[in-house]
């Protein structure tokens, strides 16, 4: 854990925060965060219960206080920290929801908190999703009743939705609003449907503590993680105080902190533009991130920004260290320009110096790890289709099976195939039409949301990877080169995922010494609604840090893409890849082999678009914007970053 406090302190009291009008501390990962929160709770209880006194605890649910409720349980199995004097009261719960339901709060609260720790289950108060509807205005009462009875609450842990709400509290609840019924955003609906299997699934009420009985705890911690929450905590620390983000009422309590990753605070502007907060140090990264953003910020290419338009935009100094705008402009021209290449395996018997990628050897064997059966078309398939064409030896490793992420009417729609297919071949299907009809009634009387079947789960990764090889052959792979490695931490069946574990480590790593490849990319998209991707690439690099010692791994290029859910920065950008027109359409063709997500997939994230399209119009956006800088148009480009180990 890191020694930084996040005892709250005035807004805007440094320089470097001064457009921030909440107090705000940021970490550089999610569980330092995590545990310095879990820490200062720990310390009030244990205040509280020297003084014989109850500490009285507003909880959080969701994704985000999940790893401060696992180091709170282990400081109470470990150090012996004691809940018997915690009343606990959680902010929301959907309506109706039964509390055993795999998406209640309830549940949620048990299997992460309650049942791990010494409370009382007297004192544990969430809201009641199994009420008739003419019982909730009275429960509403007494829960506020219950929270002021003991005092008020101590502390109260916060989350934040993509529309800035806090609780279910959504945009248009007033600043005085108390524990009530509403009704949830349709954003938030969506945002929710991973959790629920599918949006109709996500109940359209809710029970809320209200922002006025948030705003008299004692104590606010607002946490966030994550590049997905970045727009909306800039939007809430910097902008305007109004009902359209009702956290922005935040900027009113006396005693609240925002604790966010470095993620989550990329949007603030002491961070995304600094040289417009205070005296920049200027490194090389600094200089090309300024450099875009200027001449995205006054629509200039680079060659033709002035001296006076960096004067005007806060970079005066750098003006002062380089002499002129031509040196700087220059410069950066040229580096951008050497991003540029159509030979993503290097180009034989080229001069390399300035190249993103090695000449020799002239055909190197390369690795493509994709988390999910598709992100390899999606996010690098014209790189993909490339690497094979100019001759490099290509496999993909498919690092989870995909199976949640399939309908369950494909599941008939499949073994439907399979019996017939063996009638026509006059095979003796011995419980085929057994299994046919056993599909059909479990699907049949399956509830949203609860976990399928073994054999249900394995015909839905079937279906995957049978896409997943389409996909490959389609480009022109060998059977043999795509691997489908099914890491354990995924198979649970369930949004919720194992952690991960050496077990998924020791899969990866057995494939990257059998294969000992020049070239890994991997997928840096960590944007995508349940996490897959992050646990996917953080196990990848531990593959990668225990591996690094070996001979060929010192001869090892690691690329990072994006694209399903966002894109690098111009500014981030190492190597990008030219596509034709021709070229993207072959992309397209690819990621059709997929027709399971095709049209709409079971969890679509919050962009409607279909993923081919999101893909392209990414890689037609980068391509404007090098055209913009002023560098050679082209119709579509794939980016990717280097990853240095």
């Amino acid at each position: 854990m890191l020694n930084i406090s996040i005892q709250h302190q005035p807004p805007g009291l440094h320089e470097e925060q001064r457009f921030e009008k909440i107090h705000t501390v940021i970490f550089p990962k999610a569980m330092d965060g995590s545990l310095t929160i879990a820490h200062e709770i720990a310390d009030l209880i244990r205040q509280k219960a020297e003084r014989n006194q109850p500490c009285v605890l507003g909880l959080a649910t969701g994704s985000s206080p999940t790893n401060v409720y696992n180091e709170l349980v282990r400081l109470h199995k470990e150090e012996g920290l004691s809940f018997k004097n915690v009343h606990t009261f959680n902010l929301d719960e959907y309506y109706p929801m039964q509390p055993d339901a795999l998406q209640s709060y309830v549940r949620f609260m048990n299997e992460y908190l309650f049942d791990h720790v010494d409370i009382d289950k007297n004192n544990v108060h969430i809201p009641d999703g199994t009420l008739p509807k003419d019982k909730v205005f009275d429960f509403c009462r007494a829960y506020e009743a219950k929270i002021d009875a003991l005092g008020g609450l101590d502390l109260q842990i916060l989350g934040i939705g993509r529309t800035g709400h806090i609780g279910f509290n959504e945009p248009g609840s007033h600043p005085n609003s108390q524990t009530r019924m509403v009704t949830l955003d349709h954003l938030t609906r969506v945002d929710a449907a991973s959790d629920f299997f599918d949006q109709a699934n996500v109940p359209r009420k809710a029970i809320t503590m209200g922002v006025g009985t948030i705003m008299k705890a004692k104590r606010i911690i607002l946490m966030a993680w994550g590049e997905g929450k970045a727009g909306i905590i800039a939007k809430t620390i910097e902008g305007p105080q109004n009902d359209h983000v009702p956290a922005t009422f935040l900027q009113n309590h006396p005693n609240v902190t925002f604790v966010l990753d470095e993620a989550a605070s990329a949007k603030l502007t002491r961070i995304n533009t600094p040289w417009l907060v205070s005296s920049c140090a200027w490194s090389d990264y600094q200089i090309r991130r300024a450099v875009v953003w200027l001449c995205q910020h006054i629509n200039k290419p680079i060659l033709k920004l002035t001296d006076r338009d960096y004067n005007d935009n806060g970079m005066s100094d750098l003006i002062s260290d380089y002499g002129s705008a031509y040196e700087i402009n220059i410069k950066m021209f040229n580096e951008l320009q050497h991003t540029i290449t159509g030979w993503p395996g290097g180009k034989p018997n080229a001069d390399d110096t300035h190249r993103p990628e090695r000449a020799e050897p002239a055909k190197k064997r390369v690795v493509i790890f994709s988390p999910h059966p598709d992100d390899d078309v999606i996010s690098m398939g014209g790189t993909f289709i490339r690497l094979h064409e100019q001759g490099h030896e290509v496999h993909v490793g498919y690092q989870t099976s995909g199976n949640i992420a399939v309908f369950d009417d494909d599941v008939v729609r499949f073994v439907d195939f399979n019996q017939d297919l063996n009638n026509f071949l006059q095979v003796n299907a011995n419980g085929q039409v057994d299994l046919y009809q056993q599909i059909k009634e479990e699907l049949a009387n399956k509830k949203p949301g609860t976990r399928d079947s073994e054999t249900v789960r394995a015909i839905k990764g079937l279906i995957r990877r049978g896409e997943a090889k389409a996909a490959c052959r389609f480009i022109g792979l060998p059977d043999n080169r795509a691997h489908f490695l099914e890491m354990p931490f995924y198979e649970t069946g369930l949004v919720k995922k194992s952690p991960f574990t050496q077990q998924d480590v020791d899969v990866l790593k057995e494939m990257l010494q059998a294969i000992k490849p020049h070239q890994i990319y991997a997928a840096g998209d960590l944007s995508d609604p349940h996490g897959t991707h992050r646990v996917c690439l953080d196990a990848i690099f531990m593959a990668i840090e225990q591996l690094k010692e070996e001979d060929w791994m010192k001869d090892c290029y690691v690329w990072l893409y994006r694209g399903a859910w966002q894109e690098w920065g111009i500014e981030d950008i190492d190597m990008a890849v030219p596509l034709s027109p021709d070229e993207l359409l072959k992309k397209r063709k690819a990621i059709f082999k997929h027709q399971s997500q095709k049209d709409s997939a079971v969890f679509p994230g919050n962009d409607v678009r279909e993923f081919w399209q999101r893909s392209e119009d990414r890689n037609h956006e980068t391509a404007q914007w090098y055209d913009q800088l002023g560098l050679a148009e082209y119709e579509a480009m794939e980016a990717f970053k280097r990853y240095y180990f």
